[in-house]
């Protein structure tokens, strides 16, 4: 049989066979004179074996060991590995419908956070500061919209151990925000930062500022943060540097002075 012979009994492109060659997983047959290349049945056999592997799942380094004269792995534990990694992907799509789900459920009831797709926690953390926010008059906070961004960008990025406690967080957070009086604090906190975008570091508005920060962050709730939590490894003040160079000089040194005295206790 010619190239195309095979390649058509077997079900496969030339340009497969000739890859397979390649790889070893189909040995080169004998030429002709002509130099063209003579296949039998075995070839055949052996070439539609390997398809019927890869059209299982199987890779092809997978499938030359199967198909290796020594038997590097037997086909019951490349099958079995297969199954196992199989297993994990419908776990994975399991879990990625179920967070699908949830967004569709969300966004048929509260509506989606600008900010989405975010944890449920979060997102309940979203819509109650954002019932808060509509109670006084005036154009949102520009710094509340930071605030969102910053917790969006945290939770992305945060290890397993690390969201854990940010759950917590914004559960105090959100119950900080809906508590009794807990509107004028907020808005009267983004008001004092909002007023220092023009101002300079040492405005003796930034020591108010920073009180009123203190006032609304408990200390339990700044330690839920990564860059705030102990052992939070060399990427903690690069990280607190960065968030603070996004904010104006007098607002980076109110929230400075707020988290400085949060750690230390002075709240």
């Amino acid at each position: 049989m010619r190239i195309g012979e095979l390649a058509e009994l077997a079900g496969v492109s030339t340009r497969a066979v000739r890859h397979y060659h390649h790889l070893g997983l189909l040995p080169e047959p004998r030429r002709l004179a002509n130099g063209y290349r003579a296949y039998g049945l075995r070839d055949a056999v052996v070439l539609a074996r390997v398809r019927r592997l890869t059209e299982l799942g199987l890779s092809l380094d997978e499938v030359r060991d199967v198909l290796a004269d020594d038997a590097g792995r037997e086909l019951r534990e490349v099958l079995e590995e297969l199954d196992a990694g199989l297993a994990r992907q419908e776990e994975a799509i399991r879990a990625r419908r179920e967070r699908l789900a949830a967004l569709l459920r969300r966004a048929d009831g509260e509506g989606l956070p600008a900010e989405s797709p975010v944890s449920e926690e979060l997102a309940a953390l979203f819509a109650a500061t954002a019932r808060t926010a509509e109670e006084p008059p005036g154009p949102p906070s520009p710094l509340a919209a930071k605030d969102r961004e910053l917790l969006a960008l945290l939770e992305t990025n945060a290890p397993p151990g690390t969201r854990d406690r940010m759950y917590g967080m914004y559960e105090a957070l959100r119950s900080l925000a809906t508590a009794p009086g807990a509107s004028g604090r907020i808005h009267e906190t983004y008001a004092l930062l909002d007023a220092l975008a023009d101002a300079a570091p040492d405005d003796p508005r930034v020591a108010e500022a920073a009180r009123a920060v203190v006032a609304c962050l408990p200390p339990d709730v700044v330690s839920g943060l990564p860059y705030a939590a102990e052992g939070a490894g060399p990427a903690a003040e690069p990280f607190l540097a960065a968030f603070l160079a996004d904010f104006a000089p007098a607002q980076a040194e109110a929230l400075r002075r707020a988290f400085r005295a949060l750690a230390e206790g002075d709240a």
